[in-house]
């Protein structure tokens, strides 16, 4: 069983169809993650913002980059926001880290009280990517897992269960990877993460699970150490 994790959740995880966030999918999610919780688990999370705004969508809108970054980042805390009332609503006890500072919304990030925090049992959520333009929360999981020694990162996916040879859902003869090497996924350039999260998670050596987070109890599963998706290692043997 993995001691401490860091669970990377897109902001579309938090909704039913894609759009801001549905209170019944953030108390299923709570409930999952309290599972873990109760095992004495030591959680931390990343999550995105493209529930309400991803950069893309917004530079097609005449936004400019660096400000459609920065919009993205601000969205992540809405999402950590709703998490943690989720997650409060479930007895868990949590903490809000932010890498932009707004002390009347959660702490500032400060890698040594995130673990202090993990130590004593709460929940951290971290909001606002890693505070620069032109960086993915995908980069923010694979830096905060870094920065707290987490020994794995969950990439919970909605309705993909792994990492595939290709696009299953355009192509049938694609074949799904039980174990692969981050150096694998950077050759054959696959789509798991960006390739400075891959290398970044590479260079520190944290595993990386790709899995599906439509099944309840995979996060459990996953902490667990079950094979239910992809494991991403520095080395396979």
């Amino acid at each position: 069983m993995y001691k401490r994790i860091l669970l990377k959740l897109s902001g579309e995880a938090l909704s039913a169809n894609g759009n801001n966030f549905d209170p019944e999918v953030l108390k299923g999610l709570a409930n999952e993650i309290k599972e873990n919780h109760d095992l004495g688990v030591e959680i931390a999370i990343v999550v995105g913002g493209g529930n309400f705004i991803r950069g893309k969508i917004a530079e097609t809108m005449g936004i400019e980059r660096v400000q459609a970054d920065y919009m993205g980042m601000l969205a992540t805390v809405i999402n950590a926001l709703a998490i943690q009332s989720a997650l409060e609503t479930a007895n868990v006890p949590t903490r809000v880290q932010t890498a932009i500072d707004m002390p009347k919304v959660a702490e500032p990030f400060i890698g040594r009280r995130a673990i202090r925090h993990l130590e004593k049992g709460r929940v951290v959520i971290f909001g606002g990517g890693t505070g620069s333009p032109y960086f993915s929360t995908d980069t923010t999981a694979a830096l905060r897992a870094s920065e707290i020694d987490a020994d794995v990162i969950l990439m919970a996916k909605n309705g993909v269960d792994g990492v595939y040879s290709a696009d299953p859902k355009l192509d049938s003869t694609a074949t799904k990877f039980e174990v692969l090497s981050y150096m694998d996924v950077l050759q054959k350039e696959l789509q798991v993460m960006d390739a400075t999260a891959t290398s970044m998670c590479m260079n520190n050596d944290i595993d990386l699970v790709v899995f599906n987070m439509n099944e309840h109890g995979n996060i459990k599963r996953a902490t667990l150490g079950e094979c239910i998706g992809t494991v991403i290692k520095k080395e396979v043997k």
